[in-house]
């Protein structure tokens, strides 16, 4: 099956291992990450671009011949480009919240878009998981507000309805941020309840970029944290009329092909370079941490009742994309500019997923945990100041969910080379040597048998270790009857506005 592909068949379990303790593969090596010694003077300021659905090949410096964002890689010829990083899941609601608290969604028990898919005839029984972001977690505004930062979120939040805003979560403003996941229309007016509504056909990326700007002009005295997560690149696709023609005059390249996505992605890079022209004219540059990254892979198919249809994007060799339970679905790009540390045109390779910007944030501006405070990521400092060490041996998944992307309800780890997945249904494994096999085709599992169940105990003993919320058999369950029920008129207009 080559990469990228929507059909695939389950693989057949590992085989059982001899009897007896298993044999370590290799003794894990000793890691003592280095850490950098920081830049001198005042806390740096920050600036976190979070995209809705972009795919980890969706920009020129990641490979893209199609697409076209030159402010977006020169952002990353001035920084850190980082090859594995990893969304915190297949899905939006639980990566932002990782964003938002350094947890796992799976400790959160956030575990998937506000308010989900629940199919009417599943084998397993979805857990009543959380569709909010709980008041009682501390989150990174909220930190940095002791370090007395100013905070703004500005754009898409989806973390719950109005008492549970950014208001509530240590932001000092929300512009734009309200329980929808999507937005209605990129041009004004937009209706969203949070966001004004501009001059007719005023392009919401470019709006919010404004409402940053605005921003950073008021507080450029003190430091300051932006959480600006564009709605762009998600559905409905949408962009400006005489970009669209541009793209459209173009050849496709590989799977880049669709000259509106095209458009939107477009918006995005004009954003990184009104921005960063802004940092530059207020001499802010050097002291400013900005981070662009993704909260999951890209839009590239969709299992719908007359089968399978392709999205606006190809992410490539990875397989398949967002809501899958493979590399398509987590993989993303993840691009750090700090002057002040950061050795420009740099590139890592480390695996890091979306709940270490937390634990790397508050280092960077020395500001303490709240006591007894939890996270499971890991500060990225010394991968940002030059070494390729990080203490953990393994990153972690888990989606208790169904979507229409093809995941169903599984877990994962990745450790060095090796992705292990869990799927609940019927609890086989499929492993995959990444470093080999980017497209996922190749099971390694029934070969490998005792790597996998090593794999998959460190998996469950994770599992445990947070709390994780294990989908349980459907007493009801019909084989004969589809997993979805047919759907009553007007309820995908409504589904599509939640997701």
């Amino acid at each position: 099956m080559p990469a990228g592909t929507p059909a695939g068949t389950a693989a057949t379990p590992p085989a059982e291992p001899p009897p007896g303790p298993l044999p370590p593969i290799q003794p894990p090596p000793m890691k003592v990450p280095v850490v950098p010694q920081l830049p001198a003077g005042p806390p740096p300021n920050i600036i976190v671009m979070l995209i809705d659905d972009m795919g980890w090949t969706d920009l020129g410096c990641y490979g893209s011949k199609y697409y076209e964002t030159p402010h977006i890689d020169q952002l990353a010829q001035d920084g850190m480009r980082f090859t594995q990083a990893y969304s915190a899941c297949t899905v939006c609601s639980p990566s932002r919240a990782a964003m938002m608290t350094g947890k796992s969604p799976a400790r959160l028990h956030i575990t998937d878009w506000i308010a989900g898919h629940v199919p009417s005839n599943g084998r397993l029984l979805i857990p009543k998981w959380t569709m909010h972001l709980p008041l009682e977690e501390e989150t990174l505004a909220e930190r940095l507000k002791t370090r007395g930062y100013a905070t703004a979120s500005i754009g898409k939040w989806h973390l719950g309805e109005e008492e549970f805003y950014p208001t509530k979560h240590g932001f000092d403003v929300n512009i734009g941020g309200a329980h929808i996941g999507s937005p209605p229309s990129y041009f004004s007016p937009y209706k969203i309840a949070t966001l004004p509504d501009g001059p007719k056909d005023e392009f919401l990326s470019d709006r919010l970029t404004d409402e940053a700007v605005k921003f950073i002009e008021k507080h450029k005295e003190k430091p300051f944290y932006i959480y600006l997560p564009h709605y762009g690149v998600h559905t409905p696709i949408m962009g400006k009329p005489e970009v669209i023609a541009k793209y459209q005059a173009k050849k496709a390249v590989g799977g880049h092909s669709n000259p509106v996505y095209a458009a939107l992605v477009e918006s995005i890079d004009d954003s990184v370079g009104k921005l960063r022209a802004k940092l530059s004219e207020l001499k802010l540059t050097e002291n400013t941490i900005f981070i662009f990254t993704s909260d999951n892979g890209g839009l590239s198919h969709l299992v719908r009742s007359q089968g399978w249809s392709r999205g606006p994007t190809d992410n490539s060799p990875a397989r398949l994309g967002k809501g899958s339970a493979y590399e398509g679905g987590v993989h993303i790009p993840l691009i750090v500019s700090w002057p002040g540390l950061v050795k420009p045109g740099s590139t890592c390779d480390v695996p890091v997923i979306t709940y270490d910007h937390v634990p790397t944030l508050l280092a960077a501006t020395q500001t303490a945990l709240k006591k007894d405070q939890v996270v499971d990521g890991e500060s990225l400092l010394p991968l940002l100041g030059g070494t390729d060490t990080l203490a953990r041996e393994a990153i972690y998944w888990h989606y208790p969910h169904y979507h229409p992307g093809s995941a169903t309800p599984y877990s994962a780890i990745r450790e060095g080379d090796w992705k292990l997945i869990l799927f609940h249904e019927d609890n086989h494994l499929e492993l995959y040597n990444l470093k080999l096999d980017a497209g996922e085709v190749d099971n390694r599992a029934p070969f490998d048998s005792i790597r996998a169940l090593q794999l998959r105990d460190k998996l469950m003993a994770w599992l445990k270790d947070t709390g994780a919320q294990i989908p349980e058999r459907n007493p009801k369950y019909d084989p004969d009857k589809p997993l979805n029920e047919p759907k009553k008129p007007g309820e995908n207009k409504k589904k599509k506005q939640a997701e």
